[in-house]
């Protein structure tokens, strides 16, 4: 599979390793223009593009920049495209978003207001990312951990499933979109390590803030 992300900081980077370990093929992107990703297209194995390129070349495009720069993401080329949202709302860095301060909606309801014509999937925001480079665990592992999803498309939620299941986790589906909130930052299965009988728990148990 061809996998554009978006964002090459820490989730960018860490995906990308995971992804093309897994065998899919990548290209990473940055606001800056693929002349700053010289090293990683070395390091990595990875393609370099812009921010369009980028989501033209993915089957799937995965979103990995912070919440204040969504307004700046290519609209035109995502659309149709399976998104997977790992954007975290951190106010002292994005700036105070009123809509979620008052948990009105989730931020991936916020990112689907910007880009209405794709299927959105909430994936990969919820574990630190040198966790994803180093507790992945073969399948059937009693201490086998968890990553949480939520998305309304059952097919996307299928395709970040196996991503998860390649990576060496289970999957625990949150259900729709606007449930995301269960897994953001501050909840009880924020960056936890957690099994998927713990996950299920927590998230099923899950107060908004």
């Amino acid at each position: 599979m061809k996998i554009g992300i978006i964002g090459a900081g820490f989730v960018g980077r860490a995906v990308a390793k995971l992804a093309i370990k897994a065998g899919h093929s990548v290209m990473l992107s940055n606001s800056r223009g693929p002349q700053t990703l010289f090293s990683l297209r070395a390091m990595i194995g990875c393609e370099t593009g812009t921010s369009s390129e980028a989501a033209r070349f993915g089957d799937v495009v995965i979103i990995a920049v912070p919440l204040l720069a969504i307004k700046e993401l290519p609209i035109g080329e995502l659309t149709g495209k399976l998104i997977i949202d790992s954007v975290n709302y951190y106010p002292d860095r994005d700036g105070k978003v009123d809509v979620l301060e008052k948990g009105q909606i989730t931020t991936s309801e916020l990112l689907a207001s910007y880009l209405p014509d794709t299927k959105i999937i909430k994936a990969f925001n919820a574990i630190p990312m040198t966790e994803l480079e180093s507790d992945g665990l073969p399948a059937g592992s009693s201490a086998r951990r968890a990553l949480p999803l939520a998305g309304d498309d059952e097919e996307g939620k299928k395709v970040v499933e196996e991503f998860y299941e390649s990576f060496g986790f289970d999957a625990v589906d949150a259900g729709l979109l606007s449930e995301g909130w269960r897994f953001e930052r501050g909840m009880p299965s924020y960056c936890v390590r957690m099994t998927k009988i713990e996950l299920k728990a927590v998230l099923k148990e899950a107060k908004r803030i």
